[in-house]
């Protein structure tokens, strides 16, 4: 039987709670479906999580990156010949028929193929997650900007994070989607390519999307929902600013830094 959606979390000393509530959202569905787990914790703990047979669980304790241990998973969704292949974040979960209301509009749009739901924080609020291709200056401002400054670049911030759009409204030709779900036609994925494996974290997405949108349309679906706990770890610790810094530079290098 053809693989309807093949799908990837990767893990890295993640909550084991959270993780669970993201695989049987997942799995919660009829449709034909596997679960690629890729593991770059140091130990092999969260093996006790493959519990279904549409698991399938690979220890990767060198922790070569997220685009990187994604794209084992993507090379197996090549193999498999699965439709859809999703990049899952750990601390995403959703409702049952969820997957399948993503399916029906992408079987519906054959011209899409990057397609993102609705995302809502755990309390119901929305999370702005469509944008324009970023430049410098809206990574200085998201990412390193005083609070206390942001205000004098509202106007900015609300073009970037389409806050001025309907966000209940069906979308298309989005030039940036957020990787914490990112629904993927395989077909196209195959013409796009794997994330950039120069690129450790963050900006991968961005550069993904980028790609997405220079071959084909992408669309923002308002009538499926996900939650997302989302954690800024880029505002709390000097490593990941300094990785948020090294992934910029590789990417504006890229696409062009104006």
């Amino acid at each position: 039987m053809n693989i309807k959606i093949t799908s990837c979390i990767v893990l890295y000393n993640n909550d084991l709670e959270m993780l669970k509530d993201a695989i049987s959202s997942f799995l919660n569905t009829d449709l034909n479906v596997k679960l690629f787990l890729v593991d770059n914790s140091p130990t092999d703990e969260f093996k006790i999580l493959k519990t279904d047979d549409r698991i399938d669980y690979f220890h990767n304790p060198s922790n070569p990156g997220f685009g990187t241990a994604h794209n084992i998973a993507i090379k197996k969704a090549f193999e498999l010949s699965s439709d859809y292949h999703l990049v899952l974040n750990p601390d995403i979960y959703f409702e049952e028929g969820t997957l399948e209301k993503l399916c029906d509009f992408m079987d519906l749009n054959q011209n899409v193929g990057h397609v993102m739901p609705k995302v809502l924080y755990p309390s119901g609020e929305l999370q702005y997650l469509c944008k324009t291709n970023p430049t410098m200056l809206d990574m200085f401002i998201r990412s390193f900007m005083p609070s206390f400054m942001t205000p004098l670049f509202k106007n900015r911030i609300i073009k970037y994070e389409y806050r001025d759009k309907n966000y209940d409204e069906i979308m298309y030709d989005i030039p940036y989607l957020s990787g914490c779900f990112m629904f993927l036609r395989t077909s196209t994925l195959k013409k796009v390519g794997f994330f950039d494996e120069r690129i450790f974290m963050y900006f991968e997405d961005t550069d993904l999307t980028r790609r997405f949108f220079n071959i084909s349309k992408t669309a923002y679906y308002p009538l499926a929902t996900v939650f997302h706990h989302f954690g800024q770890f880029t505002h709390k610790k000097l490593k990941f600013k300094l990785i948020t810094i090294q992934s910029a530079l590789i990417y504006f290098r890229k696409w062009g830094f104006f």
